[in-house]
């Protein structure tokens, strides 16, 4: 990292970090000890390169990939053969097996649907068979995100391999819709339990459920954590993780204790922890919520192992007792201690909604259903950062410019680009050259962009961002749609002549003008042409015909 020629313990901890596998520093440490030649506490690159040559043609290359990742809580799996040690391979952590499947498990325990596959053990691989039909998987996600899936669509009885694919089809499509970066996941890498991938989507998936409410619109008692000269819309500009952060810090402060910038180091001695559940617990004050006490007994603990383990038995007591052990909070694991504290937020936020008469509340509209859409569907792209406030992430302009690379639109990254960090005297004036330059590749695009200024991107005007993203949004649709069709040009006339013609040949009554026909509220076109494309796939006695409802146009969209 700083150009030496060696790498340290700090510069082995950061890379595993990058690399999604933070280790703990004394582990870091002993993996320098193990291949640190001349003990000076650093690996040289003529270190690294003698390891490389005694490795190379001997009996150990076989097996070395998985003596060198068995680390403690990290498992190496597949890719190495008896032929070749350059196979592919992914590692796993059991930690996040282990809270994974306890938190499953609790989710679903009493759906009748998952008492084939539940309880699963969570010290085994039992997680990564349970979730071969997609039935778990489906499950997860509308626990996340209610009605995502029409559980009539779910197979559930009698499992074929054709129906348990549809199932990991159903499962892929609705994490993808609701945000999920599902891009080198297929059913098939479910069906076969594949550990890395399986915990990747489930991690996705349990994220969004666990901070659907840590928003200001869906929680209006969160801006409560205002502080002094700072309006609503300072507070909406925060992520779920930041937002999370500040409220932990509010009840700290409450309780008179240092305030922590993360959920990893800081809170390791688990004495955080202990002063926040002992300000969010139930006071009795509320007519529903009995008084429950924090036994601060085990705060003066030496040992911090048993220290956490006290903590966490006063969290059960909140029934909050998920996602981490002693050993995930004293090695600070960060994206468990997370989903820790995102759960505590859910369950005892002990928030009040300030009486302010300076707070603007017609700010927390909520977002509509179209924004939602638009913004799941750039998250769904993989784009970086993830985009939780669709107006806010989107004024520096990088989430649009790694859309148009999404488009085939090439972006001239070194010289065009203005990268963060930005810089402290000047950060609008570089935000705003980035958002000119969307501009000008969307004309470059033959976008329609008549009105649309960089400068409308930066303020995050609502009406001018939206017809910029609409944009996107649809090119990328055609684009696949020509993969799809051997690079054939894809319009909207050729797709609605290929809707009637295809619907006609199948002996459909039914038929579309445009995609702004007021008829496709009834769904009836899309149900028959499913069914044109895939004869009998669709069950006609839960179509709603007729003169419809707006209820009944629902059942039939779902």
């Amino acid at each position: 990292l700083d150009n030496d020629g060696h790498i340290c313990d700090y510069e082995l901890h950061e890379l595993l970090k990058d690399a999604g596998h933070s280790l703990p520093g004394y582990m870091v440490r002993e993996i320098i000890q193990k291949l640190d030649r001349n003990k000076d506490n650093k690996i040289s690159f003529d270190e690294f390169l003698a390891i490389v040559q005694e490795l190379r043609g001997s009996e150990i290359a076989k097996t070395f990939r998985k003596v060198i990742n068995r680390k403690e809580g990290i498992l190496a799996i597949g890719g190495t053969s008896e032929l070749s040690s350059e196979g592919t391979q992914h590692s796993f952590s059991e930690e996040e097996r282990y809270a994974f499947v306890n938190w499953i498990n609790t989710a679903l325990e009493k759906d009748p649907d998952c008492q084939h596959v539940l309880p699963m053990d969570p010290n085994t691989d039992s997680l990564f068979t349970s979730v071969g039909d997609g039935i778990v998987l489906c499950k997860m996600v509308n626990l996340s995100v209610p009605d995502t899936i029409d559980e009539r669509t779910i197979n559930k009885k009698k499992l074929t391999p054709f129906t348990i694919q549809e199932n990991l089809n159903l499962a892929l499509n609705s994490a993808s819709a609701i945000g999920c970066h599902v891009v080198n996941i297929g059913a098939l890498d479910l069906k076969e339990g594949k550990p890395h991938l399986v915990l990747g989507l489930l991690w996705q998936i349990i994220k969004i459920g666990l901070f659907a409410d840590i928003e200001l619109s869906r929680n209006e008692a969160l801006a409560a954590l205002l502080r002094d000269g700072e309006t609503l819309e300072d507070l909406m500009k925060l992520s779920p993780e930041e937002l999370l952060l500040r409220w932990a810090n509010f009840h700290l402060e409450n309780a008179g204790w240092q305030k922590i910038n993360n959920f990893s180091s800081d809170i390791k001695d688990s004495r955080a922890y202990f002063h926040l559940l002992n300000q969010i617990s139930p006071k009795g004050t509320e007519e529903d919520q009995p008084r429950i006490d924090i036994n601060m007994a085990g705060f003066s603990e030496k040992d911090d192992l048993k220290r956490a383990e006290a903590m966490l038995q006063q969290a059960d007591g909140l029934g909050c007792r998920q996602f981490v052990t002693p050993a995930d909070v004293v090695s600070g694991n960060p994206k468990l201690n997370l989903a820790f504290v995102a759960n505590l937020f859910n369950k005892y936020p002990a928030l009040t909604k300030p009486e302010n008469e300076d707070i603007d509340w017609g700010l927390l509209e909520g977002e509509t259903r179209e924004e939602r859409t638009f913004r799941n569907w750039m998250n769904s792209l993989g784009v970086n950062p993830h985009v939780n406030h669709l107006y806010g992430d989107l004024q520096d302009a990088m989430v649009i410019l790694q859309l148009y690379e999404k488009i085939k639109v090439p972006v001239d990254w070194n010289n065009k680009v203005n990268k963060p960090p930005y810089p402290k005297l000047g950060t609008n004036m570089k935000k705003l050259e980035n958002c000119n330059y969307a501009v000008e590749l969307g004309k470059t695009a033959k976008f329609s962009l008549v009105g649309i200024g960089g400068q409308d991107l930066n303020d995050g005007n609502a009406t001018l961002t939206l017809a910029l993203v609409w944009q996107l949004m649809r090119r990328y649709t055609l684009n696949v749609l020509e993969e799809l069709g051997d690079g054939q040009k894809v319009n909207d006339d050729i797709i609605v002549k290929w809707v009637n013609k295809t619907l006609a040949e199948a002996g459909k009554s039914t038929k579309i003008s445009s995609f702004k026909d007021k008829e496709i509220s009834s769904s009836l076109a899309v149900l028959e042409l499913i069914d044109a494309i895939q004869p009998s796939s669709i069950n006609y006695e839960l179509i709603k015909t007729g003169s419809l409802s707006e209820d009944d146009k629902l059942e039939n969209a779902k």
